[in-house]
């Protein structure tokens, strides 16, 4: 049955600029979840579903396909569709759980914006796409009005989730896994794990896109998207 509502779950350090193209594209209702308040996924997943409609359709990139992940687990009765995009079901690792402490000392010491235009170009973009001033400028603009302690909650989130590969196999709507071929950070790998493991799950590698791809492949994401919730 085609979606009606799609919930459109960010990534870390982003808000609904990350979902710009899809918000225009998409024929469903679309609503971007606050994900900024909490500092584990569990949390966030119920503060969600207490205003959500009784059923909708996901999508999720990076940090929001591992709330995708939550969300399935609390109530996968209430999700019709879900959109899998540049994400990662592994727990974290400990060396970078390690890290995850430095940077978060960093960002609260004042260092919220060296630290996004350190990262955003070689870790986020494809090669093409790294000297695009425009979706620099986004990128950017997202992390700094979000904010150290938005920063800080979303990486303790990041650092304490739960390993989800387990729960993909209990995954039981249509799915779709998109990601850049260029995407250091959630490679193609982790994608075809999700693949594999998912039932109903079609898998699309995007030329020419890295981490963000919504932005960096808005009319291929927007023609995926429209293709699932129309299932």
């Amino acid at each position: 049955m085609p979606a009606d509502t799609v919930l459109l779950l960010p990534g870390m350090m982003c808000d609904e600029r990350l979902w710009q193209p899809q918000i225009a594209a998409l024929a469903q209702r679309t609503v971007v979840p606050d994900t900024t308040r909490d500092d584990n996924f569990a949390a966030m997943a119920a503060r969600i579903l207490a205003s959500a409609p009784p059923q909708f359709a996901l999508a999720g990139l990076s940090m929001g396909g591992i709330l995708a992940f939550e969300l399935w687990r609390q109530a996968p009765e209430r999700i019709t569709h879900m959109a899998l995009l540049d994400t990662n079901p592994h727990p974290e690792q400990p060396a970078r759980r390690a890290l995850r402490v430095d940077e978060i000392a960093a960002v609260l010491a004042g260092g919220l914006r060296e630290m996004a235009i350190e990262s955003m170009k070689p870790a986020y973009l494809a090669a093409a796409n790294r000297d695009d001033e425009a979706l620099l400028t986004r990128i950017l603009d997202m992390a700094l009005e979000l904010g150290a302690d938005v920063f800080e909650r979303q990486s303790v989130a990041l650092r304490d989730r739960p390993d989800s590969v387990p729960t993909l196999a209990t995954i039981g709507c249509p799915v779709h896994i998109i990601c850049g071929l260029e995407d250091t950070l959630c490679p193609v790998a982790y994608h075809e794990t999700m693949a594999n493991h998912i039932a109903d799950a079609r898998l699309s590698v995007l030329a020419n896109c890295g981490h963000l791809s919504t932005l960096e492949q808005p009319d291929a994401v927007n023609d995926l998207l429209t293709a699932l919730f129309a299932r």
